[in-house]
């Protein structure tokens, strides 16, 4: 017999399974030698109060029942003589779990991914971080996995799209994510863990019979007649199909372009722009867990934080306690910082995009256009570069400011330890950001310094710039087909396209368009 149970415990008591059948057995009104096994269903931290607790949903088997497989594992055909083959741009989230989808469904997939498998990946992220420099084709953005591979593995998303998320997490976890995916209210992965997870996708898919091409960038389209015959590689090959996957990130501007030199309509979409802040992670601690000391059974505290100033909204993104800051730009003259956490979330800061919402409308007249919300993302990251340069002659070093300085328009003499590898060099950004940014960054500082009494401190550092939170392009499709508005068979989909946000949503985005792919042919 089984039964569903919802228990409020400590987080000490939620830490060990003896202690939760215990607590178990107290609320059935058992003896604990009933209990012959659990299954966590949920779990969730409720630090509302001023001593938090852990909020746990599990499945408890009496009298000799054990638990039984959560969920059916995918099965994938074998489609290496399948007369239907999609060509699949992009090897982040959207692309691999489109590529899944099809072999589910018996459609060959070809992925063309214009950096290194992440074993080589990993290499060019190394020397980056030691400031030799930055491989354009090959660093946090591009390569196999997509950005997210070395920007922490977040599962959580508040998307709304259409289909099962808890689907993307089984995927994740039948290809070696922790059990802990299938249930935390906020699943993590970690960035010293996905790397292995994408190995074990690509597995999969070449097993099957699928394709993966690395080092094989598109820089063109095979169109007929509006519609998608192929495309080709900048190493001179044709690929033909039935079908195309546009899954190509939020950093590919040179793919941008090229599709709008062949005619392809983009428009320009509302996006975000900001810093890095990075406080001592027992700082975050004390205010979230409202002064408490953290324990050894409570996680790193993390924080979302949002507000309104003059119209626009400035909130934090990709919050990753315990983390580290990191460079994440694919251009050899700008300057963008990103956040990752391992699996442990152990370091000893806690960093956070704080950026503010921009419109088309809000640009100067000079960026508009299709390409021009693109176009002045690159001049802040190129802003920020220069300024970098100003200050240091390391190549990826990046500017910075502590924060209550920045907030109260002061220079910083001198900076706090930072996470941030290449190194840090004091700067006023207060100064040289532009002021839709700035000034809108400064309030809502405030704005969360008066929720979080002591979040603004000269402990606590910024760094500039935040700038890839999302695409300021969007790829029109249709709503019910996911096609391109005038081209037939080319289907974007993911952050690239404008139409997701973070690994989970992308991931449902990939697979959505995989169906209606299967649905169209």
């Amino acid at each position: 017999m089984s039964q569903t149970i919802n228990l409020i415990l400590t987080p000490k008591q939620a830490h060990d399974i003896s202690s939760i059948k215990k607590a178990a057995a107290l609320f059935l009104h058992l003896p604990a030698n009933q209990i012959t096994d659990l299954q966590i269903v949920r779990k969730s931290i409720d630090a509302r109060q001023q001593t938090p607790k852990i909020l746990l949903t599990a499945n408890i088997f009496t009298n000799g029942e054990k638990p039984t497989a959560t969920y059916s594992a995918p099965v994938y055909k074998n489609v290496s003589n399948a007369k239907r083959q999609v060509i699949i741009v992009g090897s982040g989230p959207s692309g691999l779990f489109a590529a899944l989808q099809l072999l589910e469904l018996g459609i060959k997939p070809i992925i063309l991914e214009r950096g290194k498998d992440v074993s080589n990946r990993k290499i060019d992220i190394a020397q980056l971080n030691r400031n030799n420099g930055i491989n354009t084709e090959s660093n946090y953005c591009f390569g196999e996995g997509g950005a997210g591979t070395f920007s922490d593995g977040k599962l959580y998303s508040r998307s709304k799209k259409r289909g099962n998320i808890q689907r993307i997490m089984e995927i994740f976890h039948f290809h070696g994510a922790n059990d802990s995916v299938l249930y935390e209210a906020h699943p993590h992965i970690g960035s010293d863990k996905l790397p292995q997870i994408i190995k074990h996708i690509r597995q999969t898919i070449l097993d099957c019979g699928g394709e993966i091409h690395f080092e094989s960038k598109m820089t063109g389209l095979i169109i007929e007649d509006k519609r998608i015959k192929g495309c080709t590689t900048a190493d001179g090959k044709n690929y033909f199909a039935d079908a195309l996957i546009l899954a190509i990130g939020h950093s590919a501007h040179d793919t941008y372009r090229m599709l709008a030199q062949q005619g392809v309509t983009l428009e320009a979409k509302g996006f975000a722009l900001g810093v890095r802040v990075e406080h001592p992670q027992s700082l975050i601690d004390q205010l979230m867990y409202h002064g408490a000391v953290r324990g050894d059974y409570l996680p790193a505290a993390a924080y979302s934080l949002v507000t309104q100033v003059r119209d626009r909204g400035v909130y934090s993104f990709c919050m990753c306690p315990g983390g580290h800051i990191v460079p994440a730009s694919s251009g050899k003259e700008s300057c963008v910082v990103n956040g990752m956490s391992a699996s442990q979330r152990n370091s000893q800061y806690a960093n956070s995009g704080i950026v503010v919402e921009i419109h088309p409308d809000d640009l100067p007249k000079e960026y508009k256009g299709a390409l021009g919300a693109l176009e002045y993302q690159e001049m802040v990251e190129h802003l920020c570069w220069q300024e970098a340069q100003r200050v240091s002659d390391k190549p990826s070093v990046a500017p910075a400011q502590r924060l209550k300085d920045f907030v109260e328009g002061k220079a910083s003499a001198t900076l706090p330890q930072c996470s941030y590898l290449p190194g840090i060099a004091p700067s006023r950004l207060d100064l040289w950001l532009p002021d839709i940014i700035s000034q809108r960054l400064q309030q809502g500082f405030r704005d969360f310094d008066r929720k979080y009494k002591g979040f603004v401190t000269n402990d606590a550092v910024i760094v500039g710039v935040e700038s890839r939170s999302s695409s300021p392009i969007r790829i029109p499709r249709d709503r019910e087909t996911m096609q391109h508005i005038e081209i037939h068979g080319l289907y974007p989909c993911g952050e690239g396209a404008g139409y997701a946000g973070g690994i989970t949503s992308s991931a449902m985005d990939g697979i959505n368009a995989a169906l209606m792919i299967a649905e169209s042919l």
